[in-house]
């Protein structure tokens, strides 16, 4: 009997977690299934994968291989310790054993598989859970606000009736949760990558990012706007109407705020548990003075009002 080294199969380390064992199995399942892979040697290895993932799977099983020492290496001539037959599973029917750790594929398909497969492989019970998959999807600040359901297009892969894999456009109506954040993942489950068998299909998972906009931007739950005033708004003080995509609020300006200020409206960013809050950032446009009104004005708040805003940098 010679040593094989499961790891070096799964392409995994010895202190792999069995979760990476089993995302390890998954994707090289997939790769080699004599159905799907165009490889001439991919029912042997299939096989190899499949009864070395029956042992790595289970903790008892590895814990027997892992006696035989890091010292064996793969194609070494060895005589398994006492009991390995039993502990790790390859004991036969009572008063036989297994000649071949290929034994151990039997037991992870239950004991139901052919050799009518295609290029020398087999066909049986076989099966494996699909892949999960990540998508992108840009929303609008108002979707967040409100939530919302939009219409997604997909391009998926899609295993064929020849064993052949096809891209097919799929379009998915996705529910868009109040209050998500970019960054934020939605999951849609079962519209991932298709299962081999009876294996279940994988999740999509689509992270979520935030469209451009003219006015707003987003930080984590808190919203800024710039919000344009004009001089006597922003000299003055008073109330200014502000639309925000949770709907028009009244903003107070403070008399005398200059260019640049930041007023704050608690609570007004987009919702959650603990919503975010509002951040508005005042632009003083002055008009333009193209009318003969408008230049009067002017030359009479330079007459009037002697203002100087280079005062303080000249120098004594």
């Amino acid at each position: 009997m010679k040593y094989k080294d499961y790891y070096d199969v799964m392409g995994v380390s010895r202190d792999a977690s069995q979760d990476e064992i089993k995302k390890a199995y998954r994707k090289l399942a997939r790769k080699y299934h004599p159905d799907v892979s165009e490889s001439d040697d991919a029912g042997e290895r299939f096989k190899e994968l499949g009864e070395a993932y029956a042992v790595l799977k289970d903790p008892e099983k590895r814990e027997a291989y892992d006696q035989l020492g890091s010292d064996w290496q793969a194609g070494q001539e060895f005589r398994p310790p006492p009991g390995w037959q039993e502990s790790a599973g390859f004991g036969g029917a009572a008063g036989g054993q297994r000649e071949h750790y290929s034994d151990f594929f039997e037991d992870l398909f239950g004991g139901g598989f052919s050799s009518q497969g295609r290029a020398g492989g087999f066909r049986g019970n076989f099966q494996a859970d699909g892949q999960d998959q990540q998508a992108r999807i840009l929303i609008d600040i108002g979707d967040s606000y409100h939530g919302a359901t939009r219409s997604l297009q997909l391009q998926v892969p899609e295993i064929g009736d020849d064993g052949r894999v096809y891209n097919r456009q799929r379009t998915l109506n996705v529910k868009i949760p109040r209050g998500i954040k970019a960054g934020q993942q939605i999951r849609l489950k079962g519209q991932g990558g298709p299962g081999l068998g009876d294996g279940r299909s994988g999740d999509l998972y689509l992270e979520v990012g935030f469209r451009p906009d003219d006015h707003f931007r987003v930080e984590g739950r808190d919203v800024y706007l710039t919000l344009p005033v004009t001089p006597w708004e922003a000299g003055l003080g008073g109330k200014v109407n502000v639309p925000v995509p949770s709907g028009d609020i009244d903003l107070s300006i403070p008399a005398n705020s200059g260019q640049g200020r930041k007023l704050r409206v608690r609570g007004k960013g987009l919702p959650g548990r603990e919503a975010g809050d509002l951040f508005v950032i005042l632009d003083v446009i002055c008009p333009p003075a193209d009318s003969e009104a408008a230049r009067r004005i002017y030359g009479e708040m330079r007459d009037e009002l002697g203002f100087d805003p280079r005062s303080g940098m000249r120098r004594s």
